[in-house]
């Protein structure tokens, strides 16, 4: 298993062994010690998937508020995403920035995503499909997202606007400069 820290060194690509024969193929895709060695310490609960039918569906900027914070350990089974983690930690000197990386069924990477960063993901093929550990389960009442394409992020998205595919729910999320403090930087 390989781990190197994007530029925001927090976030990590992770990118299993992965072996292939005429049978098809074997991959240990989660390593407690592995991750462990490289930083990435907690304990999954719970594990989320998803299928986005088209290709330009965009989920996200989401994160859950302490005391419900999630990290995730983002994959993808078949098809690829674009995806994105951005730091929202007041404090950091990365505030506001965004890592991106291709997550990908060919590719096999995966990405590590703290607490204290909003994710999101823009599907790069029809029938896209994410699997995801978390550190805290699922809490309606800590849900929380900025909006997407907020301009003072500059996450250059991969496909044409007008061809983004959101839900109804991410229509309405604020910028990144209206949400409050929830998280703080600790060097």
């Amino acid at each position: 298993m390989q781990i190197r820290a994007l530029d925001i060194p927090e976030v990590k690509l992770i990118t299993p062994r992965i072996f292939r024969d005429a049978r098809g193929f074997f991959s240990e895709t989660f390593n407690t010690r592995a991750l462990a060695e490289a930083g990435i310490e907690g304990a999954f609960v719970q594990d989320n998937h998803a299928l986005s039918a088209r290709k330009g569906v965009v989920r996200g900027l989401h994160f859950q508020a302490p005391p419900h914070a999630q990290a995730k350990l983002v994959r993808v089974t078949k098809g690829a995403i674009y995806d994105v983690a951005v730091d929202i930690r007041q404090g950091s000197p990365r505030f506001g920035r965004h890592v991106a990386a291709v997550l990908s069924a060919e590719n096999w990477d995966q990405m590590w995503v703290p607490a204290g960063f909003a994710h999101g993901y823009c599907t790069l093929e029809p029938d896209t499909e994410v699997i995801y550990k978390v550190t805290d389960y699922y809490s309606p009442q800590s849900e929380r997202a900025i909006m997407w394409n907020d301009p003072a992020l500059g996450i250059p998205w991969p496909v044409p606007p007008d061809e983004v595919q959101v839900s109804a729910k991410d229509t309405g999320n604020p910028p990144l400069a209206a949400l409050p403090t929830m998280f703080s930087y600790r060097a």
